[in-house]
């Protein structure tokens, strides 16, 4: 679809445009004082962003007639074209593919067959002190007991391996650790826990805060590179810092991955209840509390359980094209232009859940038609300014990031312009509207370079910057920005803390449990008239002044030194 036409289809469908060009001007911001961060014209065109043009843009994005904006459903399609025809609107250049603001991300869909079937069973030749009533044939019952997916794309299936568990399932020589102990696992069923080895001391897989190693993400990846025909996680709450209904929705219906390219694979990726796990442990006269204390020693040995998987996995397999928009500012300096700062920011949720009662719409107004929100907006500001910044912009909504970021590691492999040229990028996901915000959150910023002008800048804005709350959680792992870092690029997310004008830190804790117990990758998560999006514009002002920052430096963003992602930025340069 080319400018013409997307601009006329947003002129005919999403007149919001009009709309907001009716509104009046926002007044300056009296309480902010940039200094020398920003220049006027910068300043004037930040202190345009408005809270109600992100909420119209929230409205729209996550309404009934989208479905949840599911990736590779038609819901999500409208939502990217939706984001392509504003970028045209503003006037802001296409950087996909054939002149367009949209770059094909190939990819695969994944629906579990009603017929798979997963089941445990004792092993042949078991250890002779269990008792002939050890296990007995255990079918696990789909989304109850069990979620599974058959990575290696292919119609049907069959498993039949035994089962050892691997206690973290984490080799990490630069914290000798190996949880395989060079035990060949080729074949086999590997159970293993969630998250990471505890720790306080900040040289261990960095104490509290989790690494990469504790994503589920890495241990299947890690699974499959040893051989492994599948891995088994054990899902604990408090290891995974979410309930098993998060795991459930998650991974329920279609799920989408990116069409094989030579990487290996598992046919049977999966995660089970805690009470299953413990019950296929006892099969083998263990008991389940003991192992897992016993995986937090660097002594630990994997573990042959005499149980078996057998499993018969179908799947319906379907081929299928989600897009990433990617539009441009071009920088205004004839050499940096040529270099990158980038904004991104998922549209797509968990989409419309046909076979399920009641209200089957996965809406994801807060996660995350807000941080496309607050993107749109801030590229209209970017568009609209007097002066451009000396490095080039990119504006990009990615697609299936609740598949597992699959969008932006398209993105990381296929950017615009070359890796090593793209100075930083910073996203959005998830950002309440909640008031006005006294606290920021930008976990990863201080692995960068960019950190001094992240607090200066945030001081300017009279923010204060909050750590994070739940280092544990691994939130830096588990969103877009991630997918770029491991490609080398600077990247970490934005977003409020838990302190608002006229409430308490308390009040804010409770807002954001709330949302995670009741709303987070549910029905519920909808829009509704008077939330008060001051929060978002207050962000996307924040991001835009530390953008406009990062585009005008005489050096690009860079890594600390002995980060996990220096070297991956010094090889894409």
């Amino acid at each position: 679809m080319n400018i013409r036409r997307i601009a006329v289809l947003a002129a005919v469908l999403f007149p919001i445009a009009a709309v907001l060009a009716q509104e009046k001007p926002a007044k300056p911001r009296a309480e902010s004082h940039f200094g020398s961060h920003l220049p006027p014209a910068a300043i004037a065109a930040m202190q345009g962003i408005r809270p109600n043009n992100i909420e119209t843009h929230v409205r729209f994005l996550s309404h009934d007639l989208l479905e949840g904006r599911g990736t590779g459903q038609r819901g999500g399609d409208v939502a990217a074209e939706y984001i392509a025809a504003q970028f045209a609107l503003y006037g802001l250049k296409p950087a996909g593919e054939n002149d367009s603001y949209l770059q094909k991300v190939p990819m695969v869909g994944i629906t579990p067959g009603t017929d798979t079937r997963f089941t445990l069973v004792l092993a042949n030749g078991q250890s002779s002190d269990l008792k002939p009533t050890d296990l007995k044939p255990i079918a696990l019952k789909p989304l109850d007991d069990y979620v599974a997916y058959d990575q290696t794309q292919q119609p049907e299936s069959t498993v039949d391996a035994e089962i050892v568990y691997v206690g973290y399932g984490i080799e990490a020589p630069e914290y000798n650790w190996d949880d395989y102990k060079g035990v060949d696992v080729k074949g086999k069923i590997l159970l293993m826990l969630v998250n990471e080895p505890p720790s306080d001391d900040p040289k261990f897989f960095t104490g509290k805060a989790l690494t990469y190693y504790g994503r589920w993400v890495y241990k299947y990846e890690e699974a499959a590179r040893k051989g492994a025909v599948g891995a088994i996680l054990i899902h604990k709450t408090e290891m995974a810092s979410y309930g098993w209904d998060v795991v459930r929705n998650s991974n329920s219906g279609e799920k989408s991955y990116l069409k094989l390219d030579g990487t290996p694979m598992l046919k049977a990726a999966a995660w089970i209840q805690l009470s299953v796990a413990r019950n296929l442990v006892a099969a083998s006269g263990l008991d389940l509390d003991k192992m897992m204390a016993e995986a937090t020693s660097r002594d630990f040995k994997p573990v042959p359980l005499h149980v078996r998987l057998s499993a018969h996995m179908t799947s319906k397999v379907r081929p299928f094209e989600s897009n990433n928009v990617i539009a441009v500012l071009p920088g205004a300096d004839a050499v940096l232009k040529s270099e990158g700062v980038m904004y991104t920011a998922h549209y797509d949720h968990l989409g419309i859940r046909p076979d399920m009662p009641g209200d089957n719409i996965y809406n994801g107004a807060m996660d995350n038609a807000t941080g496309c929100g607050i993107l749109m907006e801030i590229a209209r500001a970017y568009a609209g300014a007097a002066q451009k910044p000396r490095r080039s912009i990119y504006f990009v909504s990615v697609t299936a990031e609740e598949q597992g970021l699959l969008g932006s590691e398209y993105l990381g492999k296929h950017p615009p312009i070359p890796a090593g040229k793209i100075s930083l990028d910073l996203n959005y996901d998830d950002v309440s509207p909640l008031g006005a915000p006294e606290e920021v959150q930008v976990s990863g910023a201080e692995r960068t370079t960019f950190y001094p002008a992240v607090q200066a800048i945030a001081q300017d804005f009279r923010f204060k910057i909050r750590p994070d709350a739940r280092p544990e959680a691994g939130h830096y792992y588990r969103s877009d920005h991630f997918s770029l870092a491991r490609v080398g690029i600077p990247a970490f997310s934005i977003n409020e803390g838990m302190k608002f004008k006229h409430h308490d830190e308390a009040w804010g804790l409770k807002q954001d449990a709330d949302y995670t117990a009741h709303h987070y990758h549910q029905p519920s998560d909808e829009y509704h008239p008077g939330m008060d999006y001051t929060s978002d514009a207050a962000m996307a002002r924040f991001g835009f002044a530390l953008g406009w920052e990062a585009a005008n430096q005489a050096r690009p963003v860079g890594w600390k030194k002995g980060d996990e992602f220096e070297r991956a930025r010094r090889a894409s340069q």
